[in-house]
């Protein structure tokens, strides 16, 4: 099982961006999936939640802000930011679980300047 993350970079305040997460070895259509972030010096939090059959949920922080979506004939997890804050600086992660077993993306940075 591989995930490969995309789209990071860096953003003025207020800007937007699209992160992609290429899922190979695991059918998204069977699993649930995340995206995770980390600063440095933090542990990952998850900020956002895709379960099969249910709503999307995200963390306080990032709500009305972020959106989580999967494509499953692409096998992508995907993450729309928008309205992006100095805050929201860190390595973007994507996971997928599947019966207990989880898997990680090795990530891709997000800075949004000031």
């Amino acid at each position: 099982v591989q995930l490969l993350e995309s789209g990071g970079g860096v953003v003025q305040a207020g800007g937007s961006l699209g992160l992609s997460c290429l899922v190979s070895g695991l059918a998204l259509s069977s699993v649930d999936v995340f995206w995770g972030r980390q600063e440095p010096g933090k542990e990952r939090e998850v900020v956002a939640t895709l379960r099969r059959g249910s709503s999307a949920m995200y963390t306080d922080s990032v709500k009305g802000r972020f959106t989580i979506s999967r494509n499953s004939a692409k096998n992508t997890i995907n993450l729309r930011m928008n309205s992006l804050k100095p805050e929201d600086t860190a390595i973007y992660s994507c996971k997928g679980r599947k019966l207990g077993a989880s898997y990680w993306g090795q990530g891709t940075q997000v800075t949004v300047s000031s």
